[in-house]
């Protein structure tokens, strides 16, 4: 009698976990309690006969590969009433067999039911009753998988499921996108998604809002079906990021309203029919059942963002050895009325003379405890290594909750709120199409003539933190966004991708969007989120409608019916943008609300003359070239626009020289600074000040300075300079990076 843990009727507090089924055989129950035990996941079994049963149950002690301490992870297998003498997930560094001894069975019906006694990530797979005491259950494939179907009664072949158009494999949004920009040009599409809900990263379970940019010129449709899917309200790491905000059944209901669309969900497609490069049909496994389908088609995209099908189809791909963006498991702590302890934690990570984000023994900051920062997995192998990665984050939370509450003993009213146990990727295989997307395109803005989706967002590559890192090199768990050489990448304009990143140029029916579409890793900061993701997804909706209509291949789309795609782009297959609000950068309010109220600066706080600063010539310190310096008195402060800021970076402090051909007069000075984040205007340069030059010597402007600074549009009266030369001196801002709109100095009141 095989009883798989993910199968059970009632999971109690118990998780279904998928994400690592095709490593080690099967989904399984995490016990995901945050340090408080779960309730009991129970279900009921029908015996065949009476009698004695060996009973062996499949799971591991998640944390004896790094041989820590104790066993986080344990938990009890009840049958009937009683639990069985063996304590399990305490032994074994692998997925194993557990031995759990001999039980008599009386009745026929019998309750069978987990029960965990940590909260600590406690895991089981199946629970085994064999009648012959001296049977071994097999812990490989394909002789585990062969055995599992034997005993559930499953077929040998995979049942077929029907043929569609198109079949979709990851229901993220990118690949929601396509499903339904597909399904509106009608064709019949496969949507297959291994978790219960959709939007992958922007789900409930993962909770990172959407980035990046839609409905921008020359394509300002694309995106809108993005729109649609998109949350009203944005969400903050913290305890403020709410599961109900990333409204999973407005997207599943955008789904559920296409009748061309047959959706899988809670389906893991993990094997592939391919012949002359070509796909025919992908098999997905049911995650609870273990059923397999059989979905036909005729084109498929992948969107798994791990290239999941691409790679078992025998696709040309990529993925960086080392170095690569890591993966997050977002978490937050709350404030309650009373004390609140917690355990310590021999088996996790020690921090306890370790630094990490928000630890301060005077002035702890639980706000930035779990933010995106969280991560790690640089140099390990993001397929067969995820469940490691996955936990080693785990045992950072755990072990920097232990340092703040038992060796700092600081926010004593804290606990744990809330954990990702999904984990939130950024990078692993990168699918190749016609053109591979290079770090120079987009420094150099080249221009595709089948640009179709605008990424909107900085290329930013996560790399360990050195603040961090040591004692946890080629480990770390902490990142810094790095941006290259150039400024310019802090920008989140938009680039236009090639529509020839989006299919393979091996398999000839193969369409990619999300994540692994065809680009460099140092390329890959820029393209990756969802919203761009998203974009992607809808063109290629539009060119596999191109694909029936015409008999072709996606390359056949470049090739012959490119003026066809850009009708379909120009068109759109979604609502109006103007009918759906536009959270670009994300905000809690309509995005064109929020231009209006921040495209101008408010008033100055006092009287003062003409604006003397758009005369000046800007330069550095030293009267050289200063870099895009001319955004600095340009006259113009739309702080709705962060393309349009001075960005100082480098090395503090920045500087920027204000030069007259003749003396002004100065007697008032506004700073405005920042960057928009869809809602308000944040983190202005913090510690600066104002000098002039008296025709000897740089001397400080009296009451024109600042530590400390909060307010993006600093203003400051003071007494009366004469000058030709005025100097801004940054000392300290976030991420020791300086952005400015507008530097204002006005001449006393006529």
């Amino acid at each position: 009698m095989l009883v798989e843990a993910e199968g059970v009727r009632h999971l109690g507090g118990w998780v279904v976990d998928p994400q690592f089924m095709d490593q080690m055989g099967s989904p399984y129950l995490l016990a995901h309690g945050l340090g408080r035990p779960v309730a009991d996941a129970v279900t009921e079994v029908d015996f065949p006969a009476t009698g004695a049963y060996r009973v062996w149950v499949r799971t591991m002690d998640w944390v004896a590969r790094w041989n820590a301490p104790g066993a986080p992870g344990k938990f009890q297998v009840v049958v009937g009433e009683k639990p069985l003498d063996t304590t399990f997930g305490a032994q074994g560094d692998q997925w194993h067999w557990h031995d759990g001894g001999v039980v008599e069975i009386s009745g026929r019906r019998v309750r069978i039911a987990l029960r965990d006694l940590t909260g600590f990530e406690g895991r089981c797979d199946a629970v085994l009753f064999a009648r012959d005491h001296d049977f071994t259950p097999p812990n490989a494939d394909p002789q585990m998988a062969a055995f599992r179907r034997a005993c559930l009664g499953l077929p040998e072949r995979p049942e077929p499921a029907g043929e569609f158009d198109l079949v979709v494999v990851g229901g993220g949004i990118a690949g929601t996108c396509a499903a339904v920009s597909a399904a509106r040009l009608g064709l019949s599409v496969a949507l297959i998604h291994d978790r219960p809900v959709l939007g992958g990263n922007n789900s409930s379970e993962v909770r990172v809002w959407l980035q990046g940019a839609r409905n921008k010129e020359p394509w300002p449709r694309i995106g809108d079906v993005v729109a649609e899917l998109e949350q009203e309200r944005r969400a903050h790491y913290g305890p403020a990021n709410t599961a109900e905000l990333y409204e999973d059944e407005k997207k599943l209901a955008v789904v559920r309203a296409e009748p061309n669309i047959r959706l899988f969900l809670d389906h893991r497609a993990n094997s592939v029919e391919a012949a002359e490069g070509r796909i025919r049909a992908v098999v997905a496994q049911e995650i609870r059942t273990g059923r397999r389908f059989r979905i036909a088609g005729r084109w498929f995209a992948d969107c798994t963002g791990d290239a999941v099908i691409g790679a078992l189809a025998g696709a040309d791909y990529e993925m960086e050895p080392k170095g690569r963006m890591g993966a997050c498991n977002l978490w937050n702590v709350i404030e309650t009325p009373e004390p609140q302890s917690f355990p310590r934690c021999p088996w996790a990570l020690d921090l306890a003379d370790k630094p990490f984000p928000g630890r301060s023994k005077t002035d702890p900051k639980p706000d930035q405890l779990g933010g995106w920062f969280w991560e790690s997995g640089y140099d390990r192998r993001p397929i067969e290594e995820m469940e490691y990665i996955r936990d080693w984050n785990f045992r950072a939370m755990y072990g920097a909750w232990d340092a703040m509450k038992n060796v700092d003993r600081v926010l004593p009213n804290h606990r744990l709120n809330w954990a990702a146990h999904i984990m939130g990727k950024r990078e692993s295989r990168r699918l190749l199409g016609d053109v591979v997307l290079r770090f120079d395109d987009l420094v150099n803005d080249v221009q595709f003539l089948d640009g179709c989706a605008p990424t909107g967002w900085s290329n930013d590559l996560h790399l360990p933190d050195p603040r961090y890192e040591k004692g946890f090199e080629g480990d770390a768990f902490i990142a810094k966004a790095n941006f290259g050489e150039f400024p310019a990448f802090k920008e989140r304009r938009s680039f236009w991708i090639p529509y020839r990143c989006l299919y393979s140029r091996t398999v000839s029916n193969l369409f990619m969007a999300g994540r692994n579409i065809s680009v460099t890793h140092d390329a890959l900061g820029a393209v990756r989120v969802m919203r761009t993701g998203g974009c992607m997804g809808e063109v290629v909706g539009m060119a596999a409608s191109l694909c029936k209509k015409h008999g072709t291949t996606p390359r056949g789309v470049y090739q012959r019916h490119l003026t066809d795609l850009q009708e379909l782009m120009r068109r759109g297959v979604g609502k109006a943008p103007e009918a759906v609000p536009n959270y670009e950068n994300q905000g809690e309010g309509k995005r064109q609300q929020t231009r209006q109220r921040a495209s101008a600066a408010p008033r100055l706080p006092f009287e003062a003359g003409r604006n003397m600063a758009t005369a000046a010539e800007v330069s550095a310190a030293d009267g050289k070239p200063l870099e895009r310096g001319a955004l600095l008195n340009d006259g113009k402060a739309d702080v709705g626009d962060n393309s349009t800021r001075w960005l100082g970076r480098g090395p503090l402090p920045h500087e920027a020289q204000f030069v007259w051909e003749r003396p002004v007069t100065i007697s008032a000075a506004r700073i405005i600074s920042g960057y928009c984040d869809g809602t308000e205007t944040v983190a202005p340069i913090s510690d600066f000040e104002l000098q002039w030059h008296d025709g000897v010597q740089w001397r400080a402007i009296d009451g024109a300075a600042a530590e400390a600074n909060a307010d993006p549009f600093w203003a400051r009266s003071f007494r009366p300079i004469t000058t030709s030369k005025i100097l801004l001196r940054v000392t300290k801002t976030k991420d020791d990076v300086s952005r400015i709109w507008e530097v204002q100095l006005f001449a006393p009141r006529p």
